[in-house]
């Protein structure tokens, strides 16, 4: 039985619309780029279409924003933190989410309830605890700080979860009758068929720490240790220089390796988003 395709102008109607809607979400990007490459006063005017444009771009601006608040040490502490707390995260939670998609043991579901009911608070409500068992290790004002409370979440086992469960328990039983083990069923069967969703995974957790700023604001007093988000934030504030294109530019500098990883990584995530919504 074949369905009848929509005519073509309610086709182009909609693909229309959902384009333009699309479109919106770039004018925050545009408008920061383009302040980026303009001069002081250029940026002091008021918005139009007169001006959206930079006279004469000024890509002095991106090396200033780097001069005047240091962000070379800012930017290597965020890609180490993000680095380290995407790789760890990515494998705990990959871990947990394949033992509680196939493997039976005590209390799992009660676990996994427990483990859903961390999804229910918001994420600010585990930093006070956070902090006082950072404190009682040792950790705060380190770079362990911004990476320990984050090896582990409920939404990336829950996630990964969803993934590993797509897997045919007749792939997992043929391996057990070869004699692997768990953790050899997880990394030669599970993990090949879970590699979209384990991408995602990764982007998700590398975003997160990258943007991350309230909880590295709260562990962290030392200069030295402070990440890119914060260096942002304190020339958005006139600390280092009193320049509206500068602090656009340290922006662009701190958005755009999400968007280059985004874009490398683009077909996998797509295919790890669409990979947790499969039933089981």
């Amino acid at each position: 039985m074949s369905t009848r395709r929509p005519p073509l102008p309610l086709r182009l109607a909609v693909h229309g619309a959902v384009y333009a809607a699309a479109a919106t979400m770039l004018v925050p990007f545009a408008w920061m780029v383009l302040t980026s490459l303009k001069a002081d006063q250029e940026a002091a005017q008021a918005p139009s279409l007169a001006n959206l444009l930079p006279a004469h771009p000024q890509w002095s601006n991106f090396a200033e924003a780097v001069r005047a608040a240091d962000l070379q040490q800012y930017y290597m502490n965020s890609v180490i933190v993000a680095l380290v707390t995407t790789i760890l995260a990515v494998a705990h939670n990959a871990l947990a989410g394949y033992a509680f998609a196939k493997m039976r043991f005590a209390g799992k579901r009660i676990l996994f309830g427990l483990t859903l009911a961390t999804m229910l608070l918001p994420l600010q409500c585990f930093f006070i605890f956070a902090y006082l068992i950072c404190r009682s290790l040792g950790f705060v004002d380190n770079l362990q700080a911004m990476i320990v409370p984050f090896l582990a979440s409920g939404f990336g086992i829950f996630y990964m979860r969803q993934a590993i469960s797509t897997v045919p328990d007749a792939l997992l039983e043929a391996g057990r009758i070869d004699g692997m083990t768990d953790l050899d069923l997880f990394w030669v069967i599970a993990r090949p068929i879970a590699w979209p969703a384990i991408t995602a995974l990764a982007i998700f957790s590398f975003m997160n720490s990258w943007n991350g700023f309230f909880w590295p604001l709260i562990v962290v007093d030392s200069l030295e240790k402070k990440t890119l988000p914060l260096a942002v934030a304190a020339l958005a504030s006139g600390m280092y220089v009193q320049s509206w294109p500068v602090t656009m530019a340290a922006a662009t500098i701190l958005i755009l390796p999400l968007i280059v990883i985004f874009f490398l990584t683009q077909r996998a995530f797509v295919r790890g988003i669409a990979l947790t919504g499969v039933k089981e």
